[in-house]
């Protein structure tokens, strides 16, 4: 019998883990097949709420956030490459790379959840930013996102430019920030189990697997 699962995908547009994250839960999800039957809800967190237009080189922030050097922070980053390779994902970021403000972009996503197109969309900003190298804050470049995911473009630039869903997105944050949640990914199933990081699909469906047994 399929067991009903509530998934709360925490994550940020900007987030490279978040991608790894994602990508493994879904491998995990479609490994148990019929034993759960999930229903995943991305809910918006930022990395970086204070980042100004135009952005910061990517190396620049690092530095700045975590003090490493570009030794170091190139280090990560092929790290990061290579684990997003594994689950099937092209990370394409370098040291000319750059880090956003995401907020439009959380915006737009609470838009395509009530049009059901939310997942898509997920999907299409990650590959904007990530495997493309495109600026997640540009209006455009979100409409673009949006169409590619099967959504109105018209309906997308209309939400981006009245700020529409501003306040959904604000209260949502803050629900999260005082659930304990300020690192992402942060997966959250049923509102009661938490997995945390970019976890690789084994461990996602353990996790999985051991949830469905203790659910009645």
């Amino acid at each position: 019998m399929s067991k009903p699962m509530k998934i709360d995908f925490v994550s940020d547009v900007s987030c490279p883990w978040c991608v790894i994250g994602l990508r493994g839960l879904e491998a995990a999800l479609a490994r148990v097949g019929d034993l759960v039957q999930a229903e995943i809800h991305f809910q918006p967190f930022e990395l970086n709420p204070d980042m100004p237009p135009g952005g910061q080189n990517i190396v620049e922030h690092i530095a700045q956030k975590y003090s490493s050097s570009p030794e170091q922070s190139a280090a990560a980053r092929e790290n990061i490459r290579a684990r997003a390779a594994e689950v099937g994902f092209t990370m394409a970021m370098g040291d000319e790379s750059r880090i956003y403000n995401t907020f439009d972009a959380h915006r737009l996503l609470h838009w395509a959840g009530l049009n059901r197109r939310q997942a898509d969309l997920k999907r299409a900003l990650f590959a904007a930013y990530f495997t493309n190298g495109q600026n997640p804050s540009d209006h455009e470049i979100l409409v673009a996102a949006a169409q590619h995911a099967g959504l109105d473009g018209a309906a997308a630039r209309d939400v981006l430019d009245a700020g529409l869903f501003a306040d959904e997105v604000r209260t949502a944050e803050r629900r999260w920030f005082e659930e304990g949640i300020t690192a992402v990914p942060a997966v959250v199933i049923n509102d009661r189990y938490l997995i945390s990081g970019g976890q690789p699909p084994a461990a996602f469906e353990k996790a999985l697997r051991s949830i469905a047994a203790e659910t009645p």
